[in-house]
């Protein structure tokens, strides 16, 4: 892979800068560490030292003389002394004595710690210095300066996954989809006798928090299979061109572990349509990483078992290059749960909770139409949470009711302050809605009143709970819903002679339904 260029500018820079501090420290620091120490004596000493035959060699330098002597243990000293320019004598005497003085003095340093401090002691300092240098940037870079162009992906082997399609309820259609694939990885040969190929990738669609991610796992758990995880924003890199590397990457390790599953969670985030029509300011990077996949998509073959699995709930802005035939093919919906689903999730979720026996399921399933599978166990885990407030031991009928209204009307404003008039106009308000919804003869039955503010900002609220699933609203249905939401205006009117804002959100949805009408 090719280098960026401001890396290495960035990385020429610093060794240019660490060069140079080894230069001036070879000339400056390391030459006056290898000197040895010299004494500085007067001149009469010298010329007692010489008589005396303690004076070995001596040599003219700058002006002075820099001789070695030894004291009265044996041991070499150095020393200088200054020029006397009338002492005719010294060079007979320095003769006569047997001392040298035509040559300079031999510095009397170890040769190991010369060696040292001119080769090991620079190296040493440079090694140090540039891996300082190397984690700073690391760091900087967000640990990724020394792995750029290597996949995040997150590889689960058979015994880490521990999820199989035991583990998704609500899905049964998306799970009968997913079927042939594990049937292809658990006995290819089958299908390669007819001359079959398996869709190269399925394209997981649906809204968010329905089990998508949960879904490809399952798959990989039940062929026994390693499953690669990555998201498609982990490909989008500040450098261009090192999203397309890591796709090639990933693709690279998943045909050495083949049969695999290859999982690509928001992949929206690389897969938008290329239809900046030549205008400046495209994103050319992720432009290059989205051709790298299709390039690769097209390059492996599938007969080695390497399954492309990809999620979004976004597919209108998927490029039509990424959903022909030979990529993402095949589209699996994975849709809102509906009753019968939505039971067999909190059956699910539940068996990881401790909950009372007498707990019943199905009054819940049907509060929450509309629910995905991810808000289904965060009420189960609201009633966990409750449950541990009030002390009880068990999961109760009341905690399961409570968490339910605190996932739709969010939690109970217990300080909140409400005068005796307000609280008067609300409950009529209720009783209004209540009414209206008893007396008709195919509206929702009413199964709660209330007026305790909660934190989404209602005041209170009436809830109405279909008994049966419906996919379908007919005229006289909508019509019902219409006069539920003015009855409380209306009681307010009938009991007041007033109206009051606390309407407006009746108001929003009755102008919101008509209008869909």
């Amino acid at each position: 892979m090719k280098e960026q260029p401001n890396q290495r500018k960035q990385l020429m820079y610093y060794c240019g800068l660490v060069l140079i501090v080894m230069l001036l420290l070879n000339i400056f620091v390391f030459p006056a560490l290898l000197q040895p120490q010299v004494t500085e004596v007067t001149y009469d000493n010298f010329v007692s030292m010489v008589d005396a035959g303690k004076v070995e060699q001596v040599s003219y330098q700058d002006n002075m003389m820099v001789f070695t002597a030894k004291d009265e243990n044996g041991r070499v000293g150095f020393f200088k002394t200054g020029v006397w320019p009338w002492d005719d004598a010294l060079t007979q005497r320095l003769l006569d004595k047997g001392v040298e003085f035509a040559a300079e003095i031999p510095t009397q340093a170890s040769p190991l710690l010369s060696f040292l401090i001119s080769f090991v002691l620079p190296i040493a300092f440079f090694a140090i210095v540039g891996r300082w240098l190397m984690n700073s940037m690391s760091k900087r870079m967000g640990g990724e300066a020394l792995t750029l162009g290597k996949s995040n992906a997150k590889i689960y082997i058979e015994s880490q996954t521990g999820k199989t399609f035991a583990d998704v309820a609500g899905q049964d259609e998306a799970k009968e989809a997913l079927t042939e694939i594990v049937d292809f990885l658990h006995a290819p040969d089958k299908y390669a006798a007819i001359g079959a190929k398996l869709p190269k990738g399925a394209l997981l669609v649906g809204p968010p928090g329905t089990g998508k991610t949960l879904l490809a796992k399952a798959v990989a758990g039940e062929a026994k299979v390693p499953f690669f995880s990555i998201s498609g924003s982990e490909f989008v890199e500040m450098f261009v061109g090192m999203g397309a590397a890591k796709v090639r990457d990933l693709f690279k390790q998943a045909e050495e572990k083949a049969p695999c599953i290859v999982f690509i969670d928001e992949i929206d985030t690389i897969g938008k349509k290329r239809d900046n029509g030549g205008m400046v300011g495209g994103n050319d990077e992720r432009e290059q990483t989205l051709n790298q996949l299709l390039a690769e998509m097209d390059g492996f073959d599938g007969k080695k078992g390497v399954v492309i699995l990809a999620a979004t709930n976004r597919p209108d802005i998927l490029d039509p290059a990424l959903l022909r035939p030979g990529r993402f093919d095949r589209r699996i919906p994975v849709e809102l749960p509906d009753l019968q689903g939505r039971l067999a999730i909190l059956k699910v979720h539940a068996k990881n909770v401790k909950i009372d026996p007498s707990v019943d399921l199905a009054p819940v399933a049907r509060a929450t139409s509309g629910a995905s599978g991810a808000e289904l166990a965060n009420i189960i885990n609201e009633a966990a949470l409750r449950a541990v407030r009030m002390g009880h031991s068990t999961i109760t009928q009341n905690d399961l009711e409570e968490s339910v209204e605190t996932v739709i009307a969010g939690y109970q404003r217990k300080g909140a302050v409400i005068s005796d008039k307000e609280k008067k106009i609300i409950a009529y308000h209720e009783i209004g809605h209540a009414l209206v919804a008893a007396r008709q003869k195919h509206s929702a039955p009413v199964t709660k009143i209330t007026i305790i503010p909660r934190t989404s900002g209602a005041l209170g609220y009436t809830m109405q709970v279909e008994e049966d699933e419906r996919v379908l609203m007919s005229k006289e249905d909508a019509m019902n819903q219409l006069v539920t939401l003015t009855g409380g205006r209306t009681a307010e009117e009938l009991i007041f002679h007033s109206i009051t804002s606390g309407a407006s959100n009746d108001i929003e949805k009755a102008t919101k339904l008509a209008r869909a009408m």
